[in-house]
């Protein structure tokens, strides 16, 4: 136990966050077993270790436990957990959970029998809580952390300190909205940037970001995807071989059959992994009614614009970089659907069109909300692209 404590205190001690994360705020922090799900790379230890150095400091009640670590492999977490809590232990944080075997099972224990005791675990959104309900039963609120928006990218690199807005209040108030912040900053001077390197906190790290993220593809999918979802490796070429298609193309609308001839394998399996990556959030699938994992989408996207850049290499059309960036951004607190009149149909009701010049001759006497790039401070019906970086 007092090897953890000093790895604990000295992770606390070597902690640099320059920006809050959106979700601190979000999380019910007095619910006993709450999950914190993310893509590899958006920052899930950070945060954590951010929240316990926040609310807990030093204090012993507090302790946070890789269980990536060898320790586990004959010791289990109810074990653990039951003699951190008979030492004075009261919230245990348990990074990596999906790692370790019969997880869902001992977290449920954990609830059921140390109701003194929180726990806050993190893990892979491809983990399958469904199938694990049975174990958990619902005790667990779990939250999905996203990559940084514009908005916390720009608060970054300027030092303001600009909150969220709802989506009702950026659609009737977007004009004072967008005018209090451009009277701040020009966030069309750190818009492209975003676009580019913003999305994953290691830009931060004095490393090649691009070289960095396509570690990071790789390693959802040769671990995360392969590992969860149980894919032999010899079908990993396969999987990366739909990816690097998709991220050439996107966005298009998939021709199941023609996808499943180029990388050699059925249709089903075609669907199946479209679903893998977009549960690992490599892709986003755009449907145009209710998602359903069984129908082909009408439309595939990358799931941000930097994953458009590492696999393009090269020019990347602004227009793909626009509407993946506003179906990325908006599509996280709302419901988005492919629209027949316009680019993205928002909540059932609210047709959008996203683009610059060219955006007036695709949206001739079409009702609806413009979100247009290279524009500050919008008028009526026509709103700023970048301000729908600031919803969460």
């Amino acid at each position: 136990m007092q090897a953890f404590i000093k790895t604990h205190r000295y992770l606390l001690d070597h902690l640099n966050v320059q920006v809050n994360r959106y979700l601190l705020e979000y999380i019910d922090w007095e619910h006993r077993l709450i999950g914190i799900q993310g893509s590899r790379g958006v920052g899930k230890t950070t945060f954590l270790l951010d929240y316990a150095k926040t609310h807990y400091g030093n204090d012993k009640a507090c302790l946070y436990v890789n269980l990536n670590n060898l320790y586990f492999a004959e010791t289990s977490v109810v074990t653990f957990a039951d003699e951190f809590r008979k030492t004075g232990g009261k919230i245990l944080i348990l990074d990596q959970v999906y790692k370790y075997p019969n997880w869902a099972e001992e977290l449920k224990y954990c609830y059921d029998h140390f109701d003194d005791l929180k726990i806050v675990f993190s893990g892979s959104p491809l983990m399958r809580l469904d199938e694990e309900n049975s174990q958990l039963d619902n005790r667990a609120k779990v939250y999905n952390l996203e990559g940084f928006t514009f908005r916390e990218f720009l608060n970054l690199k300027t030092g303001n300190d600009f909150k969220p807005v709802s989506f009702d209040e950026l659609l009737n108030n977007h004009e004072i909205i967008a005018s209090e912040i451009v009277d701040k900053v020009r966030p069309l001077a750190y818009f492209t940037d975003y676009l580019h390197h913003g999305y994953y906190p290691f830009f931060l790290e004095k490393r090649n970001y691009l070289e960095n993220l396509l570690k990071t593809i790789n390693l959802v999918l040769e671990i995360d995807i392969s590992y969860l979802q149980q894919i032999e490796l010899k079908y990993l070429p396969k999987l990366r071989k739909l990816l690097y298609i998709v991220g050439k193309s996107a966005p298009f609308q998939p021709n199941i059959s023609r996808l499943s001839i180029d990388v050699e394998t059925s249709r089903a399996t075609i669907m199946n992994y479209l679903n893998y990556l977009k549960q690992g959030r490599l892709v986003s699938l755009l449907y145009e009614e209710e998602a359903d994992p069984l129908k082909k989408p009408a439309c595939v996207f990358m799931q941000n614009p930097n994953l458009v850049y590492s696999v393009a290499r090269g020019d990347v059309e602004m227009d793909v970089l626009h509407k993946t960036f506003f179906y990325n951004q908006v599509g996280y607190l709302s419901r988005i659907n492919k629209s027949s009149d316009a680019d993205f149909l928002v909540d059932g009701d609210k047709p959008f069109f996203i683009g610059g010049r060219n955006i007036e001759k695709k949206s001739r006497n079409k009702k609806g909300y413009f979100a247009r790039d290279m524009v500050e401070i919008g008028s009526g019906n026509q709103i700023p692209l970048w301000l729908f970086g600031f919803l969460f």
